[in-house]
């Protein structure tokens, strides 16, 4: 028997099998979870269902998050589907990308409302239509971040913004379900290539630099956060909850 044999999951935020998303995808099928999958558009459809469907998940669903109606109803599926949700993957970030260039200072206000509202709010809105599905049993919800939430990254901007919001709804979420057996985390890995990152201005200077000055000498990669969600999903993290789990080869540690 696997660490997730019996469990539901529900993922949001795959783009394809370079992924983040997918990588912890993988890492929970592996040990037994059963996987739903959600996708923005029609353009990720195409490929994110080949993905789901070769590991034989029964949930595929579209879903804006920005439309409360959309959420609700993948979550009705869900429901219908599982009954249950043990798990909840939220890898979903979003801003303009003449956003992600230049000063903060320029940032526009509707550039500002679209970051905050897909990046930071939507781990608020997909965990309410989740809680119902996770009472009585209890559940982990996990979200991806990254360090430019707390110091200054050259172009992520309004991400950092958005990423520290994120951060702050963990540890409020974390507090309001802790009593209902819900656990709530994040992980914040190092810069990984990924087609997210592809839009941040500058993004190969940060690959390097973070190889080059992290303890580890090395990039992340997808598996070892893969690995890290599992280990969140999972009963070995039961005692786990608003936290922020570094995956970055330990660049955050790093002075001068």
């Amino acid at each position: 028997m696997g660490l997730l044999t019996g469990k539901k999951g529900l993922i949001f935020g795959v783009a394809n099998e370079r992924s983040i998303a997918w990588a912890i995808a993988e890492a929970l099928y592996r040990e037994g979870a059963e996987l739903g999958f959600a996708y923005a558009n029609e353009i990720l459809e195409k490929r994110v269902r080949p993905l789901a469907e070769g590991i034989g998940a029964r949930v595929i669903g579209r879903c804006d998050v920005a439309r409360d109606e959309e959420i609700e109803g993948l979550f009705n599926r869900v429901r219908d589907t599982f009954g249950t949700l043990d798990i909840l993957v939220h890898s979903i970030a979003f801003a303009n990308k003449e956003e992600l260039q230049g000063e903060y200072l320029n940032t526009s206000r509707e550039g500002f409302r679209i970051a905050l509202d897909i990046s930071a709010y939507s781990l608020a809105a997909v965990t309410r239509y989740a809680v119902p599905l996770m009472i009585p049993h209890g559940g982990s919800i996990i979200t991806l971040t990254y360090y430019g939430s707390e110091k200054v990254v050259p172009n992520y901007n309004v991400m950092g913004v958005a990423k520290a919001a994120l951060e702050a709804s963990v540890r409020y979420l974390a507090a309001d379900l802790g009593p209902r057996g819900i656990r709530v985390n994040a992980i914040s890995p190092g810069p990984i290539k990924t087609l997210a990152a592809a839009g941040i201005s500058g993004f190969r200077d940060m690959l390097h630099h973070a190889a080059e000055k992290a303890p580890l000498r090395k990039n992340t990669s997808v598996e070892e956060v893969g690995k890290t969600a599992l280990y969140l999903c999972s009963d070995l993290a039961s005692g786990v909850t608003g936290e922020v789990i570094y995956v970055d080869g330990g660049y955050h540690i790093m002075g001068m």
